[in-house]
């Protein structure tokens, strides 16, 4: 894949800012790591928050087990980023469906995470303890996020300099001869910092097929992926910062049969400009290259029927927020957005009915695309009552856009080249949060946003055999309104509750809709239609803690004249659930547990294959020895439930199995 100038990044503009950073008699410089501050209309939208604490306290290690604490989180697939395909772990909120690409934007520090040409999230690269707080919000439209927020935004945060130790390491051995290892080293450089970190996981894997459908190509899930992060801070003035951030990333893993193996690797760096006085800023620009390949094995010959053999991409953009003095009872945020991914897609077809197993055909496809959005955003507080209102307009363009296929024995060419096409799309959200009282909030809101079909959806068909999905070049952006409503409790200190009733209608929804017997191809269904209800809890109570949420999602489908009109759309769940309960001594032993549900799904747009429903129950406990090391023991699964992840007319595969983990920690 294309090689970025990390290091020379990392070189030249911390230092360059430290540089500058000189003792004397000006006004103390305060470094924080962070963004601008929220703004007061923020808790309109119901937003729900997971802090560090918990983000270090999962039995899996992974993000995506700690998002699935907010009920109504989803991906494609039930497998985290061990056993699942990287390009199936797209995400979404609100039972909008699934389709493998991300309906809901998911940003670090204000950088969109989704890959370029996919639009999946690369979890392994996003270690929980390189954070410092995650704010997921299920509706609130695109806002000043930027484009791609239909089904809500997810936004991390990295960890501050306060919350990182000078160091840390730690060591887990689990079952399946599995190991987790993660080294972070932050020193203090002039005024601020750089915070330099490294992980890496592997493991034999579980088998992800039942024992009645193994055969002798099955293969248990390997996994082995490392990243390494570093994110440098250092004060521009009293009231300014930079902040730099580049991330490296390689993931593989087999996948149902031998030689079904997948690699996903990324190159990422960002540059962010936060200043904190009257007039306040924050500007960051950012590249990404990634790269996926993939080999798909026959379920009948268990030969190679295709290899996705280079699938390389680029992500460029940048923001600007501006948010001048208009006085204290308003935030005004203004400013513009940008985002250029361009992709390609090297595969290669085979026969897997000859035992030669010859190649037949060379395939090429890709393109581009480009959206810029200026935005507009006002949140003024009236006493009690606080007021949020904004617009947005972007403009978009999906372009040289092809397909080539070459037969590997003729030489016979073919393909297509796609028409360019552009347009306008124009998105906004109102709110109110009003405080009866120091108990009792109220909230509501409406809002719209958009996102565009990805290049993968665009031009790359796939095959999870036996069942081929082809891509669709005519496909138009996703369009999202919705409103919703809530109210905030705290009848005692220490106690929050909140309840949110919503309505979301997602026009021109992309879906995998079946065709022929073992066909289906990517369209703009009319709409998806989700209503439900949305409550969380969470208590502090000494030593014990607790948090709960549940969601309550009827999506359903309006696709006048196809078979599946009125049906619930694919991987879309009508109930989950998830509870934690923590004790946790000052300086004692603590343990945590935590409980989650996930009702019964459809595979397949038909309803014609079920995913029953699903109970797991995950633990982790903690004993200090000395100097800071603590012996660390974590639980997935302890019931060892049956976690259905894929069924297509009967052919099943299976989600983590019973995982015990045991090993150490240490922090300095």
């Amino acid at each position: 894949m294309k090689t970025c100038l990390l290091p020379a990044l990392l070189l030249t503009v911390p230092t360059a800012a430290w540089a500058q950073t000189t003792p004397g008699d000006a006004p103390a410089i305060i470094v924080t790591g962070r963004g601008l501050p929220l703004p007061p209309g923020t808790p309109a939208y119901g937003s729900v928050v997971i802090g560090r604490d918990r983000l270090m306290d999962s039995a899996s290690g992974r993000i995506e087990t700690v998002l699935g604490d907010v009920a109504g989180f989803q991906q494609f697939r039930r497998s985290d980023s061990r056993s699942a395909n990287p390009s199936a772990q797209g995400v979404t909120l609100r039972a909008l469906g699934g389709n493998a690409s991300s309906r809901t934007l998911m940003l670090l520090d204000g950088v969109p995470l989704a890959d370029s040409f996919f639009g999946y999230i690369p979890f392994g690269a996003l270690a929980p303890e390189r954070l410092s707080v995650v704010r997921v919000t299920r509706g609130g439209g695109s806002g000043a996020f930027g484009s791609g927020a239909v089904a809500g935004t997810i936004e991390l945060a990295s960890a501050t300099r306060d919350e990182l130790p000078d160091m840390a390491l730690s060591a887990l051995y689990g079952s399946r001869d599995a190991s987790e290892l993660s080294a972070t080293i932050t020193p203090d450089l002039g005024g601020g910092h750089v915070s330099l970190s490294g992980r890496w996981d592997r493991g034999d894997g579980f088998y992800t097929t039942p024992r009645d459908q193994r055969v002798a190509a099955s293969a248990p899930a390997a996994y082995d992926g490392w990243s390494t992060n570093i994110r440098a801070v250092a004060p521009i003035s009293a009231t300014s910062e930079l902040q730099f951030r580049a991330t490296l990333f390689e993931d593989h893993r087999t996948l149902r049969f031998q030689g079904a193996d997948s690699m996903s690797e990324g190159q990422d760096a960002s540059i962010r400009y936060v200043a904190r006085g009257p007039w306040q800023v924050d500007a960051l620009a950012y590249i990404q290259a990634r790269n996926f390949s993939n080999i798909v094995i026959s379920s009948s010959s268990f030969r190679k029927t295709l290899d996705q053999r280079n699938t390389p991409s680029t992500g460029l953009g940048g923001k600007i927020e501006l948010r001048p003095p208009v006085g204290p009872d308003h935030v005004l945020r203004v400013g513009a957005d940008t985002r250029l991914a361009t992709g390609d897609m090297y595969e290669d077809a085979y026969n897997a009915n000859v035992a030669s197993n010859p190649r037949t055909f060379l395939r090429h496809a890709g393109g581009e695309q480009w959206t810029s959005g200026l935005f507009i955003e006002d949140d003024w507080t009236l006493g009690r009552l606080v007021l949020t209102g904004g617009a947005r307009v972007d403009r978009w363009t999906i372009r040289n856009g092809f397909y080539r296929q070459v037969n590997a024995t003729t030489g016979a060419a073919s393909g297509e080249s796609y028409v360019d096409r552009s347009g306008w799309e124009t998105t906004g959200r109102i709110g109110a949060l009003f405080r009866a009282s120091d108990a009792v909030a109220l909230r509501a809101a409406a809002y719209s946003g958009f996102r565009l079909p990805t290049l993968n959806e665009l031009y790359r068909p796939f095959v999870v055999f036996p069942i081929t999905t082809r891509a669709n070049a005519a496909l138009n952006p996703e369009k999202l309104k919705g409103v919703e409503a809530g109210v905030d409790l705290t009848p005692m200190k220490g106690v929050t509750l909140s309840a949110t009733a919503f309505y979301n209608r997602l026009d021109g929804a992309i879906a995998n809709v079946t065709i022929a017997p073992n066909t289906r191809e990517r369209q703009n269904v009319d709409r998806i239609v989700a209503k439900g209800v949305e409550l969380t809890a969470a208590a502090q109570m000494g030593d014990f803690s607790l948090s709960a949420s549940y969601a309550y999602s009827h999506s359903s489908v309006h696709a006048p004249g196809q078979a599946f009109d009125g049906f619930t759309p694919a991987q879309s769940p009508r109930h989950a659930a998830s509870g934690t309960v923590a004790w946790v001594p000052r300086g004692g032993p603590s343990l945590s547990t935590t409980l989650r549900y996930v009702a019964k799904q459809y595979e397949d747009d038909l309803q014609s294959d079920v995913l029953p429903d699903a109970l797991t129950l995950d633990a982790v406990a903690r004993l200090p020895l000395a100097q800071g090391m603590s012996l660390v023991a974590r639980g997935e699964n302890l019931f060892d439930e049956r976690v259905v992840t894929r069924n297509a007319g009967g052919s099943i595969d299976l989600g983590t199995p019973r995982t015990l983990w045991i090993g150490v920690s240490w922090r300095h």
